[in-house]
């Protein structure tokens, strides 16, 4: 039990991630104060309540992104707060309020509730390789992504990627914070994250495998890289638990073509009907180059985090799919 006796934070809680994260924190025995936008809605609270340990070391607090101060009950006495909070959509029609404003100002007033709060000693922030992959000159096949890439803003805006462009964003304004005030913060930028669901509701990325068994392509692209669920909520768990994890950690898969995608799922689904895909996706003007490129997780294996097989991945995605009457 290594969080015997503490007290974390988890914003978001009920999204995809976050779930897990709770999941494990309790399991490991911590308290978990976790935020919810509506906690009287139960398709967001009662998966996490039903978790082992929540009735005795998990409270629900409701608390909103754009509103200053909404954090600061459930933060009060924490030791550390994991901030995982932030809209995951690609196709908005005001960026702006859907995107930006939630990230931006959402990840600076939770950073500004633990710099009030002297018990938190960490903040581990959720990023994306979406603030990590978006440049110029675009990705090369023999470039080797590390947490020294950034994605840029101008960028961003340019081709449009409202999403990349917002996760950009809050993530440098996050580490300007914590450099003026000189916050102890870990950000783990997770890839395309699939694996089983806590949460009854269909989420962006494990609808990708919705949409691929369904015969959509949803990026338009040739490759994909997905990484677990559990993988990345354990590497967010690790960045806390081990004092000398600093900076960023990219946690990523490795590259497949959607035709691998497919032929793997089949061979562990015999029986499950995946459609031929057809070319149409709505989102195809989002991917403007397809990029094939090199990874690194060194740094995230470091701090003990082992990869779950990408086979077992999807079985368990499919499973929990099924499970859930998404598929």
């Amino acid at each position: 039990m290594n969080g015997g006796g503490k007290v974390v934070c988890v914003t978001g809680a009920s999204g995809y991630i976050a779930s897990w994260i709770v999941k494990l924190l309790l399991l490991r025995g911590y308290t978990v104060r976790a935020t919810v936008r509506n906690p009287s809605d139960p398709a967001k609270t009662e998966h996490l309540l039903a978790l082992d340990g929540a009735k005795e070391r998990l409270k629900l607090f409701k608390a909103d992104l754009l509103e200053e101060c909404s954090f600061e009950q459930a933060i009060e006495g924490c030791d550390a707060v994991f901030h995982t909070a932030s809209p995951v959509k690609y196709i908005v029609t005001d960026p702006q309020t859907e995107l930006i404003d939630p990230a931006v100002k959402g990840t600076l007033n939770v950073l500004n509730t633990c710099k009030k709060t002297s018990s938190v000693k960490r903040v581990i922030l959720t990023s994306s390789t979406a603030a990590v992959l978006v440049r110029k000159p675009p990705l090369e096949p023999n470039d080797v992504v590390d947490e020294t890439f950034f994605s840029d803003p101008s960028v961003c805006t340019e081709l449009k990627l409202w999403y990349p462009l917002s996760k950009t964003l809050a993530e440098n304004a996050a580490w300007q914070f914590s450099k003026d005030n000189g916050t102890d913060m870990v950000v783990i930028i997770p890839g395309f994250v699939i694996g089983p669901l806590l949460q009854p509701t269909l989420n962006f990325s494990a609808g990708f495998i919705v949409d691929m068994i369904n015969g959509k392509n949803p990026f338009n692209a040739t490759y994909y890289r997905f990484v677990d669920v559990r993988d990345v909520a354990l590497a967010h768990v690790k960045a806390l638990e081990t004092p000398s994890a600093n900076g960023r950690y990219i946690i990523d898969g490795p590259s497949m073509t959607i035709n691998d995608i497919k032929k793997t799922i089949r061979e562990l689904f015999p029986d499950l009907y995946i459609a031929e895909t057809n070319g149409e996706s709505e989102m195809k003007e989002i991917m403007t180059k397809e990029i094939i490129y090199k990874v690194s997780v060194e740094k995230v294996k470091n701090l003990g985090v082992e990869f779950t097989p990408l086979e077992s991945c999807f079985r368990d995605t499919i499973i929990s799919l099924k499970e859930n009457c998404l598929l």
